[in-house]
């Protein structure tokens, strides 16, 4: 019996990227509903039942929503394996002619670029002109079903925060407690995520903070209002 196949680092990646996203899109989406919530009602029971509602709610909806973005992903990539296959088995020159030229176009001197397509090309065609022409391997495909898991666990982890603060906080601090609470959670969960993504750690954190902000005012606004 076969050894099940460990995940690549680039799927173990974006596994975690769905878990950070599934957490922080908890956090800040019931932050929004219980604060908004508070704003209208002194109820604590309209508030805990919104935010059970919110959570069961959004945790369906990034279930469904990662499992179907990452099938249709997949579904796209082996659209492109079957069209390179066939167009390796009745073009071959002009595939390789193409991922020459790729090269050359990058400033790469002519034998050079003769010798890399040659190596490439002798060893795993199919592999190495998915890889040049659409940009990905053939074996590092992302589980829709591991997303979708990942997003099921953290949305409702994340959710639990504002949940807990809003229902453990004193009647008179609970809005500004759940505020700083969730405020803390997305520096967090943006600071990972720009870890994640390589992207500017302090611009990411901030983005989410911002956003964060902005969504529990807004909310709250419009439960005062109602």
């Amino acid at each position: 019996m076969e050894k099940a196949k460990k995940k690549t680092l680039n799927q173990r990646i974006n596994v975690i990227r769905a878990s950070v996203m599934g957490a922080n899109d908890g956090i800040l989406s019931i932050a929004g509903i219980v604060i908004g919530v508070a704003g209208a009602s002194a109820s604590n029971f309209a508030i805990f039942i919104s935010g059970i509602a919110g959570m069961i709610a959004g945790t369906v909806s990034m279930t469904m929503g990662e499992y179907t973005s990452v099938s249709t992903e997949k579904d796209s990539q082996r659209h492109a394996i079957l069209h390179e296959k066939y167009a390796l088995k009745t073009n071959y020159k002009g595939e390789c002619d193409a991922i020459r030229n790729k090269y050359l176009k990058t400033g790469m001197k002519r034998s050079l670029a003769d010798q890399a397509v040659k190596e490439m090309m002798s060893k795993e065609p199919l592999v190495s002109a998915v890889r040049e022409r659409y940009g990905f391997d053939i074996n590092d495909f992302t589980s829709p079903y591991a997303a979708a898991i990942a997003s099921m666990i953290s949305f409702p982890t994340g959710s639990i925060l504002p949940l807990a603060s809003i229902g453990l906080a004193p009647m008179h601090l609970r809005i500004i407690d759940t505020f700083l609470a969730v405020i803390i959670a997305l520096a967090i969960t943006g600071y990972i995520a720009a870890i994640i993504s390589n992207a500017r750690r302090f611009h990411s954190l901030m983005r989410n903070v911002i956003s964060g902000t902005l969504t529990m005012i807004v909310t709250y606004i419009i439960g005062r209002l109602l």
